[in-house]
């Protein structure tokens, strides 16, 4: 069974995890209309979107959104570590575990 800490942990990284997924899904259609003009494609699987783009913008907000998760997970883990004095239960090697 998981420790109120872990339990605190899982809400406060799938938090941040979702926000910062937010966030970057927002920034990276702003910027893809900017660069190309156009809107990115809803679905990049539908046939009637063209490969070139179905692929780079798979591409693009795959890796932008992955990015801005991990980045906001590790700020996490961080500001974690400092309230509590060792990192969060899932991120403890096993010879850190309190």
């Amino acid at each position: 069974m998981a420790s109120g800490g872990s339990k605190v942990w899982t809400v406060f990284s799938l938090v941040s995890a979702l926000g910062a997924a937010m966030f970057a899904k927002k920034a990276i259609d702003k910027s893809w209309t900017v660069a190309t003009g156009k809107k990115p494609p809803e679905n990049p699987a539908d046939p009637d979107v063209e490969v070139w783009e179905a692929v780079a913008w798979a591409t693009v907000s795959g890796t932008a959104v992955a990015l801005a998760r991990m980045l906001a997970q590790r700020r996490a883990a961080d500001y974690y570590r400092r309230s509590t004095g060792h990192l969060p239960p899932d991120l403890q090697k096993d010879d850190q575990v309190a």
